[in-house]
């Protein structure tokens, strides 16, 4: 049937769904050409795996949910989907149940070119994004949500895993329930996480809610960062435990909220920094305005600056096991920090917050500046 479809001439769009010549996402990935739309109507389509190589390619859901279940299947023994080559956008996907012999099934295997995610849903994969270690590829996931990490011990699998590719960004997305894997881990040079909300969640058992072992320059802004009772690992944020790989190594971590529901915190760090022995390379690391909720430690390691960065018992705040993180509005802690600053070319001052389910809201400039992710007050 498909060597049937006459290949356009031009940039095309492709309708895939259980009434169109094309029947499944894989039907689309054999057909289509470089700057060619794919869009895939809403349903569930089981056992369904793709490759896609094309140099430029939109793909999206159209009319409602679209579900990629796995059902056992997976191409090339790696992913739902793997992505190679080009630059693609996903939009309004949700992939689910990826396993593979290697224990590393991912719902999309990234492996070069520049690959855009939005508003999509990885759920109950090995790994929900597994990206190469191509040095020139970039992975941005916007407004997008990673849970259900796999209850298997055999393996450590990560909500998100960026290899040493050369930039990860990720914002207004929302990671949790994960199982002794992290929550993201990533290798990138740069690594950028605004916005966000990395809470595993009452269920969960996430080692790291973010790791970074090989360094890089990493910026955090207005992040909510949150540890489950559960979890194996005393610390929510680590940098550099595996020694440096970039020639740039910076942590700017600016108006986040950190907290951990651990019984104690007396052994863990909020951020910790590896030791020179085994990051011997410069970390400039500024921790400026962020909130941090007792019982916990803000940081294991040394800071080239530090300011507002304010302790608070969780009854400060909103009803945390809700998701309720802001301040009150008549905490005193309004206006006990001014506005963060710029280091290098990055300003430290948060333009947007977190909303749920998932994505962000603008962020008007406050007249008076609290520390933490939220500016709004709780309950809003």
């Amino acid at each position: 049937m498909l060597l049937c479809l006459a290949a356009p001439l031009s940039a095309a769009t492709w309708t895939v769904g259980p009434a169109h010549p094309l029947k499944t996402p894989s039907d689309a990935a054999q057909i289509a050409r470089a700057g060619d739309i794919v869009l895939i109507e809403s349903g569930v389509y089981e056992g369904d795996v793709a490759v896609w190589t094309q140099a430029k390619l939109r793909i999206a859901a159209a009319g409602g949910p679209v579900v990629l279940e796995a059902a056992g299947r997976h191409a090339e023994g790696k992913a739902i989907w793997v992505m190679r080559g080009g630059e693609f956008e996903v939009e309004g996907i949700e992939f689910r149940g990826a396993r593979v012999p290697h224990g590393n099934g991912a719902g999309i295997r990234f492996e070069s070119g520049r690959l855009v995610i939005r508003n999509c849903v990885f759920r109950d994969n090995e790994n929900g994004i597994l990206t190469s270690n191509d040095r020139q590829a970039e992975l941005h996931v916007v407004d997008s949500e990673f849970a259900d990490a796999p209850r298997d011990s055999r393996a450590l699998h990560h909500l998100l895993y960026a290899g040493s590719i050369a930039e990860l960004k990720v914002s207004g997305s929302r990671f949790h329930n994960g199982y002794n894997g992290h929550l993201l881990k990533s290798r990138a040079a740069r690594s950028d996480l605004r916005f966000n909300l990395l809470v595993d969640g009452l269920t969960g058992k996430a080692s790291y809610e973010a790791e970074f072992p090989n360094g890089g320059h990493v910026v955090m802004i207005g992040n909510v960062i949150g540890e489950s009772a559960a979890s194996g690992n005393a610390h929510l944020v680590s940098y550099g435990i595996e020694g440096a790989v970039w020639p740039e190594n910076a942590l700017l971590v600016s108006h986040n909220t950190f907290f951990s529901k651990a019984k104690t915190r007396t052994e863990g760090a909020f951020v910790r920094l590896a030791d020179r022995n085994r990051f011997p390379a410069p970390i400039a690391l500024h921790l400026i305005n962020n909130l941090n909720v007792l019982p916990g430690q803000a940081l294991q390691g040394e800071a080239t600056e530090t300011s507002g960065n304010v302790f608070v018992v969780a009854g400060a705040l909103g009803d945390i096991d809700a998701l309720d993180f802001g301040l009150a509005s008549g905490s005193a802690l309004r206006g006990a920090v001014g506005p963060a600053p710029t280091v290098g070319t990055t300003a430290l001052a948060p333009a947007f917050e977190f909303v749920l389910p998932r994505g962000t809201r603008p962020l008007p400039l406050p007249g008076k500046w609290v520390p933490g992710a939220f500016q709004t007050p709780s309950g809003r």
